[in-house]
């Protein structure tokens, strides 16, 4: 059975910093490109970051520069380094899994952290 468990958001000033995590269980998933979205109050969900098999990655243009995306396969963990937060990073974010072959099309999600970003 497919789990993924993220941890680390939470509140923060503008400016500050915050490291998400999530945890992948019931499968090897070191062929599949994994990512983070996120769905702010009133907004679309949207892709944030994603990395691919092969460690390339792709970042939303408002996150780049401040956000950094990586993967552990060793140990089926995902992390969000977020930077140089802004109150428009206010969201539940989620932690994703692509079917195999793209990261185009999520396969699996999990439940979400929240990250709250005060002016």
């Amino acid at each position: 059975q497919v789990q993924l468990m993220e941890s680390g958001g939470g509140s923060v000033q503008a400016g500050g910093s915050l490291r998400l995590s999530c945890a992948a269980s019931g499968y090897t998933y070191s062929q599949f490109c994994m990512g983070w979205v996120r769905q702010g109050p009133g907004k679309e969900r949207e892709g944030v970051a994603t990395i691919d098999s092969d460690y390339s990655t792709t970042y939303t243009d408002s996150v780049k520069g401040r956000f950094t995306i990586s993967r552990d396969n060793t140990k089926n963990t995902l992390d969000l380094q977020m930077n140089s937060l802004k109150p428009d990073d206010t969201a539940m974010y989620h932690c994703a899994i692509y079917a195999l072959g793209g990261c185009d099309t999520i396969a699996w999600g999990g439940q979400g952290t929240q990250v709250t970003v005060s002016s």
